[in-house]
């Protein structure tokens, strides 16, 4: 009925759907497979804890921010609360003058006496302007001394 070639072909594909099962299975079962699935779950459990901790990282700087923010607040209206009174009894005479806090100048402007500070310059006295300066790696240095050294300890 069945010819040689089907069965035989039949066999074969039987033979390494088997293998395939068999090292599957194995696998699975296996004491190399178990610690696979293992090490898998302490990874996926370690990525959990580690996005969650992120999450608490977040929470807490955005609620230390918002608190942050309050006490500014906070600190503002003391403060503006604190002027006023001071403006108001001491009839503009007290240490803290509203309008003077509001007539601030551009921080960006540099002031009048600090405008004309200049760096510091190299103050070694030259005797010419071509002479090498206090700050260049050549000052004080002879480079005929050595030579002049040479020449006397060899007559000697």
């Amino acid at each position: 009925m069945y010819s040689l070639t089907i069965v035989i072909v039949g066999a074969i594909a039987g033979l390494i759907a088997g293998l395939g099962l068999g090292m599957l299975l194995g696998r699975s079962s296996s004491p190399n497979g178990q610690k696979y699935r293992e090490v898998e779950r302490k990874l996926d459990q370690v990525l959990q804890e580690k996005k969650s901790y992120e999450d608490e990282v977040v929470e807490h700087f955005s609620e230390t921010a918002r608190k942050l923010n309050n006490l500014t607040e906070s600190y503002r209206e003391v403060h503006n609360h604190l002027a006023n009174g001071a403006a108001e009894l001491c009839h503009g005479n007290g240490p803290v003058v509203l309008d003077k806090l509001q007539n601030t100048q551009d921080p960006a402007e540099i002031p009048a006496d600090l405008a004309a500070i200049h760096p510091p310059l190299d103050y070694a006295p030259k005797t010419s302007p071509d002479e090498k300066g206090m700050l260049n790696e050549e000052f004080g240095l002879d480079r005929n001394a050595p030579e002049a050294k040479t020449v006397e300890t060899s007559r000697g």
